[in-house]
């Protein structure tokens, strides 16, 4: 938009101005394919030499309007949808390693982000090492490579919750010149924008807040434009030699700050074509037009329903980042001082098996495979989201094996917390 518009106004008017006689909600521009009136006109648009839309499985105007409007919230200068936020992910390290090369991810992270670098990465010959997210600098920096192109964290980890030291980690990524890629998908830009602590690259999930409907499955990568590619032209020469498949084009010569998205969206999207449909990159932006109202009201009622939960006898444990008695209550405050989420992990006395029972007498909140939209939902990830992975490393990215992933929706607070009464009650 070109202003300095508060987030609340972002949301509603960012991405799309209509001019005359347009349609003052943005279309659905449900069309595989562009018309054009001569071969030329196409010719440059496959060479990159003319911006402009030819098929929708690299760029769609529907999409590329919300892409806008998140990457203004962001404070970045370019961003893409994509399919979904594994995809996301995917893309946003595909795009700067190949085969041989190597990154470095914190292990308190979803657990099919998990397996998707540890295990899907690794046959691709992308290798990458798992590092406790509160460890030292220097056991962090012990695990840097030469071919190490990356460092990547969720800004609030899903499902244990630890909140990232986002300025520490851009620091250390930085002194081994590489981007910092950060998974801002619980808190939204609406609690925390990661760019303005150093972070270089942020992705999202926007399945969860920001679509906040449980209506549509999507990812977007959003590049804040600070880091200097070519100041480290050895490491990524993907973005800094030329493109042979794009008739020698150098992304970052002929591209500039916006080097890092015009080859996701040129290479990856047109190879491997994972992009969001504008159908729900359309549903997306309703959800985003109301984001700045209901991510408060996520964090008012989980910070009840935390207190509530901390105070009865039968739960021996709570983890909620807006305790003041939490881990991470004072990097929270710093990074996140308007609130963080509404997702809380809990545990009750008597283990796994008690969790599991409270869990299928809750009769407002849902057992669901899905988190962070306007109704409460839970899940136990030891048992669904993160079954795949061992014990050993179900600890290792926080999760506990009686674990409870409560996601507090924007019901009344008092309804929601007399639900839980009710299942702890027969447990």
């Amino acid at each position: 938009m070109g202003t300095n518009y508060k987030p609340e106004t972002i949301c509603i008017q960012a991405g799309y101005r209509p001019g005359k006689g347009e349609p003052r909600v943005l279309p659905i521009y449900q069309s595989t394919t562009f018309k054009y009136e001569n071969s030329d006109q196409m010719g440059r648009l496959f060479d990159l030499e003319e911006t402009g839309y030819f098929y929708t499985r690299l760029q769609n105007p529907t999409n590329d309007a919300v892409a806008a409007k998140i990457t203004e919230l962001e404070g970045g200068i370019a961003g893409m949808l994509t399919s979904s936020g594994q995809a996301a992910n995917y893309y946003a390290i595909f795009n700067i390693c190949e085969a041989g090369d190597h990154f470095i991810c914190s292990s308190a992270i979803y657990g099919g982000t998990f397996n998707l670098f540890g295990t899907t990465m690794k046959k691709q010959g992308i290798s990458c090492t798992f590092i406790d997210p509160d460890a030292s600098d220097e056991e962090i920096e012990a695990a840097f490579l030469p071919n190490t192109k990356a460092l990547f964290a969720e800004s609030i980890s899903n499902p244990s919750l630890v909140v990232l030291d986002i300025e520490r980690f851009a620091n250390i990524a930085h002194k081994h010149g590489v981007p910092l890629i950060v998974d801002n998908t619980f808190p939204t830009p609406i609690g925390c924008r990661p760019f303005e602590w150093g972070a270089d690259i942020v992705t999202h999930s926007t399945t969860k807040y920001m679509d906040g409907h449980a209506m549509s499955v999507g990812g977007a990568i959003i590049d804040s434009g600070h880091f200097d590619w070519m100041a480290h032209k050895d490491k990524f020469p993907g973005l800094t030699t030329p493109d042979e498949s794009y008739h020698g084009i150098v992304y970052a010569e002929k591209f500039g700050k916006l080097a890092y998205i015009e080859k996701a969206t040129a290479q990856l999207m047109r190879d491997l074509g994972a992009i969001q449909s504008p159908q729900n990159a359309f549903l997306l932006n309703v959800g985003l037009e109301t984001l700045h109202l209901r991510m408060p009201r996520h964090c008012e009622n989980a910070a009840k329903v935390a207190e509530y939960l901390q105070k009865h006898e039968k739960v021996a444990w709570v983890n909620f980042t807006g305790l003041k008695d939490n881990k991470y209550y004072s990097l929270a405050q710093k990074y996140m001082p308007n609130g963080t989420c509404g997702v809380i992990s809990f545990g009750l006395k008597g283990g796994r098996e008690v969790s599991i029972r409270f869990m299928d007498r809750l009769k407002l909140a849902a057992i669901v495979t899905h988190v962070a939209d306007a109704r409460t939902c839970v899940l136990h990830p030891a048992s669904h989201t993160h079954r795949q992975m061992t014990d050993e490393q179900l600890l290792a990215a926080g999760v506990a094996p009686d674990l409870i992933r409560f996601s507090v929706g924007i019901e009344n607070a008092e309804d929601i917390i007399a639900d839980l009464e009710q299942a702890l009650a027969t447990v």
